[in-house]
């Protein structure tokens, strides 16, 4: 575990093995979408593909993303993570850089149905890149090169006090894919649609 690590993340470098035989897997089975969205008056292609995977549909930035089918292989890291962390993770949202211009923003995962302090499980498969974390009030950065199977735990206030981004990066990358594990209430997942 990295030590100059704010305390509500857990780093975990090459938690998974065979991290290169999964990517194949799932950049194969899952059903990988391109939204849009709308941005200061301005609709635009999200910048990465993404797919959900859960009990019901999960709603941010406006998009609605309908769940599908939990690939075989998707499902078994979901169970590793309920087990090893003692999260019950009921969805995951996949999202798939295909090189380095996809990117995403600074945001926090602070969606009502995820509770006041959720805990992210947050694996990464394929090319390495860099993951941003930035302290809302002090502006103090993090960051983690991230790729081939590394774990990164988000927990406690992780998603009130930070804002984290994938930001674009012109060195030469190939594809990269982050699936991000999270218990959702059901009950309000309704309530939001």
């Amino acid at each position: 575990m990295r030590q100059d690590s704010p305390g509500c993340v857990d780093y975990y470098p090459g938690w998974l093995e065979d991290a290169d035989r999964l990517f194949a897997v799932l950049q194969d089975q899952i059903a990988w979408e391109r939204h849009e969205l709308t941005l200061y008056g301005r609709t635009i292609p999200t910048p990465r593909l993404t797919a959900w995977m859960g009990d019901t549909a999960y709603r941010y930035s406006g998009i609605v993303n309908e769940p599908t089918p939990w690939p075989e292989a998707l499902a078994s890291l979901r169970e590793r993570l309920r087990q090893e962390l003692g999260v019950g993770f009921n969805s995951c949202l996949a999202n798939l850089y295909r090189d380095g211009t996809d990117s995403m923003g600074y945001h926090s995962d602070n969606e009502p149905e995820l509770g006041p302090r959720p805990t992210i499980a947050s694996i990464s498969l394929g090319d390495r890149r860099w993951f941003v974390l930035r302290h809302r009030t002090s502006g103090k950065r993090w960051s983690w090169d991230l790729g081939q199977g590394d774990l990164l735990v988000m927990r406690n206030e992780s998603q009130s006090d930070y804002a984290h981004a994938v930001p674009k990066t012109t060195r030469p990358v190939g594809p990269r894919m982050n699936l991000t594990f999270r218990w959702f209430q059901a009950q309000a997942l309704e309530s939001s649609r």
